[in-house]
């Protein structure tokens, strides 16, 4: 038991450690998204804060300051969410409403001040965290699904860095949270015994993610550019505005040839950084318009669209006998694609092989 509770404290400690160093790196290195990393920096110290009880009983000697901390752990997921909002949204600011996500902590620290921590508020806040978990959990998920449909309808690079990044950690928080649960669980019920090795999992999967975390800062450290958060689902509009549908006249048909004609032309599929936004002012078109006829007259994401184009045009040089000498590598930049995962997905996607079986199939 001793050497398990030894073990749990030198992991909170070094988890805690990294942490402080992961949110000094946040607070200070040079971006454009200052609000997003400074508010996973908070995110992160509010963590750090909750888990300094791993290894150490001194807070508890300061009653004001045990119940800033028990009453800390509502501000993980309000601030999570707003992480999640300011790194999918390069756009996003912090605006008097979103105050109200803090409302829960500061109840429960004037409850916890009046009635210095008392059992049956302190299972009330047990239960209303667990809810108020499972509530963010849920919107965050939300907010995620909602960037991939925009990011979809919008843009051609295919990066999915931002989402894979915001819902790995979404993910690994719930994995992390389940302990937290289990462990309220079995202390509810009167198996206390297995406190000890629940604790011991809490702290080894919490510095996992940790070690996940500063990873990701050391080797994707361009996760915080976001899209503008003014763009709303093609599905969201045409709900809302049902004249919105396009309809099957000469003005559509001209749309139509025109976008084929400049896409077969010009190419502006070659610029990995083409947005509807660009080829919108490429081909004179109305975003608005444009956007419909892609993604709901066409029935396609203009990320699949732009990059129907881009396998062609590489489909060709690789049928191509006189451009043997192009390595894959080189075809991908050539197409208008800037990585090489992305294009093998694209790739696959669309003829079921991979860019070298593909060559090797008609040679």
């Amino acid at each position: 038991m001793e050497n398990k509770l030894e073990i749990i404290g030198t992991i909170g400690k070094i988890a805690v450690f990294i942490m402080l160093l992961l949110s000094v790196f946040l607070f200070t290195v040079t971006t454009k998204n200052k609000l997003s990393n400074r508010l996973f920096g908070i995110y992160l110290l509010v963590i750090a804060f909750d888990l300094i009880g791993l290894f150490t009983n001194k807070i508890s000697e300061f009653p004001d300051l045990q119940i800033l901390k028990t009453s800390s752990s509502l501000l993980q997921l309000p601030l999570f969410y707003l992480y999640v909002l300011s790194a999918c949204y390069s756009n996003f600011k912090i605006i008097k409403k979103h105050f109200y996500h803090f409302v829960l902590f500061i109840i429960f620290l004037v409850i916890f001040k009046i009635t210095n921590l008392s059992e049956q508020v302190s299972i009330l806040y047990e239960i209303v965290g667990e809810v108020q978990y499972l509530v963010y959990i849920i919107a965050v998920f939300v907010v995620l699904k909602k960037y991939k449909t925009v990011y979809l309808e919008n843009y051609s690079n295919a990066n999915y860095a931002i989402y894979k990044w915001l819902f790995q950690i979404t993910v690994f928080s719930c994995i992390a949270h389940s302990f937290v649960f289990i462990r309220w669980y079995l202390s509810s019920s009167g198996y206390k015994e297995y406190i000890l090795n629940i604790n011991l999992l809490i702290s080894l999967s919490v510095l996992a993610i940790i070690i996940f975390f500063v990873l990701k800062a050391l080797y994707q450290p361009e996760l915080f550019t976001g899209i503008n958060m003014n763009l709303k689902p093609m599905k969201l509009i045409l709900e809302k505005d049902n004249t919105a549908i396009i309809q099957k006249d000469t003005s559509d048909n001209q749309n139509l040839k025109k976008l084929t004609s400049i896409m077969e032309e010009e190419k502006p599929y070659l610029n990995f950084e083409l947005t509807l936004q660009k080829l919108a002012i490429q081909t004179d078109i109305p975003e608005r318009d444009l956007s419909l006829l892609i993604n709901h007259d066409l029935n396609k994401h203009f990320f699949d669209f732009i990059n129907e184009y881009r396998i062609n045009d590489a489909k060709a040089l690789l049928n191509d006998p006189t451009k043997k000498e192009l390595t894959v590598l080189e075809i991908l930049y050539e197409v208008g694609f800037n990585s090489k995962s992305s294009f093998y997905t694209a790739f696959k996607k669309v003829t079921n092989q991979t860019p070298s079986a593909y060559r090797k199939s008609i040679s």
